[in-house]
């Protein structure tokens, strides 16, 4: 038993001494887990011995409180939180936290403790913007992986799991480990309850060409009348296109065809060996330039719609240049979805990329090769490594469960590799030197690109919470293009933001007309309305979309035949 009336807590002197020697060994143990910070930022400076005294004194006491509580309750008794998770974190949010004085404290501990390394990483006097923001990623990668909810020592629920299961909870979740090391990979949901072509991508259509990079989808009409002008669609090559053809609830896919739009959408290959040695020029050659020539041909309009997702926008709009280089006009509309063009700030996945991590790349596949789909998959995962790591970790290990079906997260789960050559140029000349933004410095397909001459009307969609195409960001493509923009902000992140179905209705959006230089001014003028994005867009690209013809049962033409019922091979093709 403790001994309350003797029990105190180290004094002031001795704690603020241990902050400052804990603080530098701790940092400078993360910088020297990353070879790519460099020797400034490997031996960390202490933040301003004033900056580091305040958040050591509020550290301090608000542990001396948490202590005292905890030496203060009786039996089954707690007091009231000193620190709380925040929102949306939901690790310690059963009851059996709060249920015992030891679990308590151990929780505010954690959360006090991570609080504080947090805190500190973002004062550390670090100049250089991307070393710093790769030691906070670094120290919130080691405050997310030591939580005690991850550990079976200090994890109520697991024991509890394990108590009234009678033990069963751990065999079953020695089982799920074992399954999952056989995958190589954390299972994240039922992977059983779904099948590409089957209850995923099912929007009626047809494959009517296919090269080495890509298979081109034509969707059957769901209406009697569709508009004259189809739609194209660009979606990223880093996963799988049925992230927007997921259900027929949640499909945006299915949305578009049932407003009466012919759609055509570009289905990546998984690259295998045999596309080891592909360029960016040969996305931008065999992907949209090669679509854009069958959608004209197919539908007789000299000047579709298109739309590009995340970097299936960037290959868009990269195209879209290199036409209006040759003296083409090549589009009635572009739809830019969560994408960058400006990368100067590029999110938590730009603070992972540097020199002398894109030399590695160069050097070992930048003339050939493969990235794994498993390696960008993990990269991803570890920018929300709470909700896409240790959550299945928890539940699938130590609890013994098993994740519930979820499409989203069968997509996210299904991942694609890429070939060398095409990521090391796009990591050097967009994330590490942001070449694309200047007119004239990039060639492709051997013409200058400037964006400036893509002056066709753009619609911009950004989502307020994305981590990887921060909204700040997109909407910096206005300064770029030269055509007129209307640029929305979804609400939520980058895939929830942006596939925010309008038959549910959900969330809401912000629009505004004023063409602000910045992006706050912007928001601060803008109104939100409630609902899915999808409603807007639509009425936007409606009037753009020619006038209504009847639909055609036919698919493709005598020169493109269907080759394959949609979704194709190609999107089922594992890495």
């Amino acid at each position: 038993m403790t001994d309350k009336k003797n029990s105190t807590f180290p004094n002031a002197e001795d704690v603020l001494k241990f902050g400052e020697q804990f603080t530098r060994k701790f940092f400078e143990a993360v910088g020297q887990h990353n070879a790519a910070l460099p020797q400034s930022a490997v031996k960390v400076p202490l933040p301003d011995a004033e900056a580091l005294l305040t958040l050591q004194q509020q550290f301090m006491q608000t542990h001396a409180k948490l202590w005292s509580q905890m030496l203060q309750a009786g039996p089954g008794e707690t007091a009231e939180p000193v620190v709380r998770a925040q929102k949306g974190d939901r690790r310690f949010s059963a009851e059996v936290w709060s249920e015992s004085p030891f679990y308590d404290y151990l929780r505010q501990a954690y959360l006090l403790n991570s609080g504080y390394l947090e805190n500190v990483a973002d004062v550390l006097p670090i100049e250089d913007g991307r070393n710093k923001a790769r030691l906070q990623y670094l120290t919130r990668q080691y405050i997310d992986a030591m939580a005690p909810s991850n550990f079976a020592a200090t994890n109520p629920e697991f024991v509890k799991a394990a108590l009234d299961s009678k033990g069963q909870s751990i065999t079953d979740g020695i089982q799920n480990l074992l399954k999952d090391l056989e995958k190589g990979r954390i299972s994240m949901t039922d992977d059983d309850a779904f099948e590409v072509g089957t209850n995923l991508a099912v929007t009626p259509g047809s494959v009517i060409y296919e090269n080495d990079l890509m298979q081109l989808i034509q969707y059957s009409p769901l209406t009697d009348k569709v508009s004259q002008t189809p739609l194209l669609i660009v979606p990223p090559c880093i996963n799988k296109f049925y992230i927007m053809d997921l259900q027929p609830h949640n499909s945006l896919v299915r949305f578009i065809v049932e407003q009466g739009i012919t759609v055509f959408l570009v289905s990546w290959k998984n690259a295998t060996q045999a596309q080891a040695n592909a360029t960016w020029d040969d996305y931008l050659e065999k992907g949209p330039l090669t679509a854009l020539e069958i959608v004209r041909s197919v539908t007789k309009v000299k000047k579709p719609n298109v739309l590009g997702f995340c970097v299936g926008g960037t290959i868009l709009t990269s195209s879209l240049a290199v036409l209006r280089a040759r003296g083409e006009d090549p589009v009635e509309s572009l739809t830019l979805m969560t994408t960058l063009l400006d990368f100067a700030d590029s999110g938590e996945l730009g603070c992972l990329i540097d020199e002398n991590s894109v030399a590695a790349r160069e050097a070992t596949i930048g003339k050939g090769g493969l990235l794994p789909g498993r390696e960008l998959a993990n990269v991803f995962s570890s920018l929300r490594a709470n909700d896409l790591i240790w959550q299945y970790v928890v539940g699938n290990y130590l609890k013994g469960g098993k994740p519930q079906a979820f499409d989203l997260l069968y997509w996210n789960s299904d991942s694609t590799s890429l070939p060398g050559p095409f990521l090391a140029w796009y990591l050097r000349n967009m994330y590490l030197e942001n070449n694309l933004r200047v007119p004239g410095k990039l060639k492709m397909l051997g013409e200058k690109i400037d964006l400036g001459k893509v002056d066709v009307p753009a619609y911009l969609l950004a989502t307020r919470e994305d981590h990887i195409v921060p909204w700040q960001s997109a909407y910096l493509v206005r300064k770029l293009l030269g055509g007129e923009t209307r640029f929305v902000l979804g609400a939520s992140g980058h895939i929830a933001g942006a596939i925010n179905p309008a038959s549910k209705n959900r969330r809401s959006y912000w629009v505004g007309e004023a063409e602000c230089a910045a992006p706050d001014e912007w928001l601060e003028a803008a109104e939100e309305k409630p609902g899915s994005w999808w409603v807007d867009w639509i009425e936007w690209l409606k009037p753009r979309s020619g006038k209504d013809i009847a639909a055609r049962g036919r698919l493709g033409s005598t020169k493109y035949e269907p080759i394959e019922p949609a979704p194709g091979r190609y999107v089922k093709e594992k890495s």
